[in-house]
Parts: structure tokens; sequence; C-alpha cells
């Protein structure tokens, strides 16, 4: 143990060793072990074509964020979306890595993540060699690739998001009670559907045997309720999760549109009585271009006083939040000085940039000093834990060492304990305490 002050010209060093060298449970993610398939088998068996742990040069590549980047450079009245969607993995790879890091320089940030993840797996991005990279993946046992990721990314687990209404993954947890089971990953229950499409949901739940119906009667409030308890013991979720669009609003005790009486009367009663929370991820807007799958999703102001209402009408819930518009963040944050039953996490999707992360992570350390969790990966390609931990490292020991400057101008100078605890508390504790309660 180090008790000792620090000397002023020692802060900036000393946070940035803090946060490379402490272990980050990644909090959101879209990833999965191998026990889910893989359409990439590398040297570990056959490939599956409709797994879900997605891996490699030409998934990093042909992800969404970069899907909607190349039709920037070659627009579809030159490459029509049809013919795109026709085209191979690898040819799709293939043109984004002609187009926007051969004929272009990669100044995008997600551009630069697939080099950043290139070079700290050992891979030289200044050889341009993408049948080469290909060559080395090829090599890989997904399971050891898995432990290699998560060593270059200093990350000491993973949470999936487990969709209960996405056909391919529900029948994986329904063949297999233990296709979950790896002590790498955390499993997380996602029931967007029971919020943002109850009669879509209810016609589901009634074939799966549940007595639910479109009409929210007590029965079908009860069957829906079971429906959860069922997943959530089947699963051993951590916390319930949805994604809402910015047209979310709750409006309390007397709203009885049907996403509000599901979230009244089910999500929140059965995670409370588990105690589990429940995170809401607020703001994307699906498909204003829907030509572009994934990629075509925006970015919409959403209502904050809707999550005000929540805090204080369910004091025996616990809710994760992160907004997606940058317009939300400050009224955001100042709502989780009001309530300690909201954490505020991560910079999702479209905030995933080193100028907004550094907006915000001071803005909320100076509104709730180290009592939030300044990031979360969302990474869907097992690789991207590379570059995104990497990135948000950096910008988060500047902010915390600026911090600390700040505090040692006024007379207060930490020691290398403090300084180490803090970044215990961003990148693991504050997670890992919410969910205890």
């Amino acid at each position: 143990m180090s008790t000792a002050t620090i000397a002023p010209s020692q802060i900036e060093e000393l946070v940035t060793q803090a946060i490379n060298e402490q272990p980050v449970w990644d909090m959101h993610t879209h990833l999965y072990p191998t026990s889910f398939g893989t359409p990439l088998a590398g040297a570990g068996g056959a490939a599956d074509p409709q797994g879900l742990l997605l891996w490699g040069v030409d998934e990093l590549l042909t992800y969404h964020y970069l899907v909607a980047e190349v039709y920037r450079a070659v627009p579809a009245n030159k490459l029509p979306y049809a013919d795109f969607w026709k085209m191979s993995k690898q040819e799709q790879a293939d043109h984004i890595w002609r187009e926007l890091f051969l004929e272009r320089t990669p100044l995008s940030e997600a551009c630069r993540g697939v080099l950043t993840t290139l070079e700290r797996l050992g891979l030289d991005p200044s050889d341009r060699d993408l049948a080469g990279y290909r060559s080395w993946f090829a090599e890989q046992d997904p399971s050891d690739y898995i432990d290699r990721v998560m060593e270059i990314a200093n990350v000491s687990r993973i949470t999936m998001t487990n969709a209960v209404f996405d056909e391919n993954e529900r029948n994986r947890w329904l063949a297999d009670p233990q296709v979950g089971a790896d002590p790498r990953f955390a499993p997380v229950l996602r029931f967007d559907n029971l919020l943002r499409d109850w009669a879509g949901a209810a016609k589901l739940l009634s074939e799966w045997g549940y007595e639910v119906y479109e009409e929210q009667s007590d029965a079908s409030l009860e069957g829906a309720r079971q429906f959860l308890r069922d997943w959530l013991d089947r699963t051993q979720g951590i916390y319930g999760a949805v994604s809402l669009p910015p047209s979310f609003r709750y409006g309390g005790a007397d709203d009885q549109s049907s996403g509000s009486v599901a979230l009244r009367e089910v999500v929140l009663p059965v995670l409370a009585e588990r105690g589990l929370p429940f995170a809401m991820m607020i703001g994307s807007q699906l498909q204003v271009n829907p030509s572009l799958g994934d990629g075509g999703d925006t970015v919409g102001k959403s209502d904050v006083a809707s999550v005000l209402t929540l805090c204080r009408d369910f004091p025996n819930n616990r809710f994760f939040c992160t907004m997606l518009a940058r317009e939300n963040q400050h009224e955001l944050t100042v709502a989780a000085r009001k309530f300690g039953n909201l954490m505020v996490f991560g910079c999702w999707w479209f905030l995933n940039n080193p100028s907004l992360i550094d907006e915000l992570t001071r803005m909320r350390m100076e509104l709730l000093g180290p009592t939030f969790i300044p990031q979360h990966s969302d990474a869907r390609v097992l690789d991207q834990l590379i570059y995104k931990w990497d990135h948000s490292r950096q910008l988060i020991a500047k902010v915390l060492a600026d911090k600390h400057a700040d505090l040692a101008a006024s007379g207060w100078v930490a020691s290398e304990d403090d300084i180490r605890r803090d970044a215990k508390m961003l990148l693991h504790s504050n997670f890992e305490n919410f969910l205890a309660g």
C-alpha cells in the first residue's frame, strides 16, 4: 500500500499507469462465447453460418459503422445497395478496405479502430496486406482467441446481450441450458419487444405457452411476468435491458400506454423481486435508411423527464441509463445527482468518438465525481474490444489526470492508492457495486 502523497509532476504518469493496469468489466457488449457458434471457425472447428460470435478482419471491416461510411465514399448511384448485399462477406470487406483505407486516408474513428486492433495484435497496418491478415486470423482457435483479445484489452469479464425475442439466440438457449455458462461472459436478458411492441410480443408469448394477450388484463400481465422469471432463471441474467426510441415516454401511474403498463406492471416488479437493475439505452431511431441494414439507424433527442419519473416512482428499482444524443447528456447527468438509484454509463454508438468521450467524461466527473461508469464497448465484433478500450483508456486517463492536477493546485494531493482506487471504481467497482445494490 502506498499512502504517501505524490508530486504534481507524477500525476499524469501514475494516473495513466493505473487506468491501463486496471482490468475492466465491460458492462455492455453484443459478444458471445464459442458455445453460441461462430461463422469464422478459424483453427477451432466447423463454421456456423448463423453463429453469434463475430471475429476476424472481415467482420471488423464489414461492421455497420463502416458500411454506412463506405456509402459516403461510393454512393448508392454508383454501387446500389442491393448489389452490395449480394456480395460475399469477403467481397464486401475488399470493397471497404479499398475505398476507405487505400483510396482514402482512414481518418475516421471506425477506420482508426481497425488499424489499432491490427497493430495491437502484432500485425503491421503499414503492410496494407488484407490477404495476409486473413491468413493470420484463419490460424486462430476461436476460444483461445477470446482469451488473447481479453488479455490485450485488459478486460476481465464480458457482459453479453441475450435477446430473448431473437429466434436464433432463443433456440440456442432452449437447445442447451449451459450455452451461456462460459465464466468469461456474464448474461443479460434483453426484451425490447415487451415495451416497444406489446401486441407482437403478446402474440409470441402466447405461442410459447404463456397466457399473454394483447389486452393487458391481470392474467395477461401475470403471464408476462412469469415469462420474464422463466428466462431470468434460464439465462441467469445479471440485469434486464431494453433499447428505446427517442419517442419513449413514461408518464407515471396514470400512463396507460401499452409500453408503460408493461414497464410498470411487468418489467420493474419482476426485476425488483429479483434485486436486478434495469438498463435503458434511449435514443436510437431505427431504420431511417433501411437499405443500410444495421447501419441505417440514427440518433434523436430523448426525454430525461421520463427517467426522472421512473427513478422517483420506483425507488426499489435500480436504473442503468445511457442516451444516444449529445444534447441529452447534461440533463441526464444532473438527473443522476438527484437519484442514487440511477447510474449513468458509457458513450454509446455515435458518442463513441474521442472528442465526445473527452467532453462527456469531463462533464460527468465534474458533476458526479468518480460515481459513474465512463464507458462500455458495445462491441459486436470480438476484436473491437481491443481498440475501443485502448482508445477509451487514453481519454479517461487524460481526464482523470487533469482533475487530479486541479486538486493538487487546490492543495489536495492524492496518494498512489487514491489514484488506483479511482481507476478501479471507474472501470470495475461502480458497475459491480451497482449490480449488488
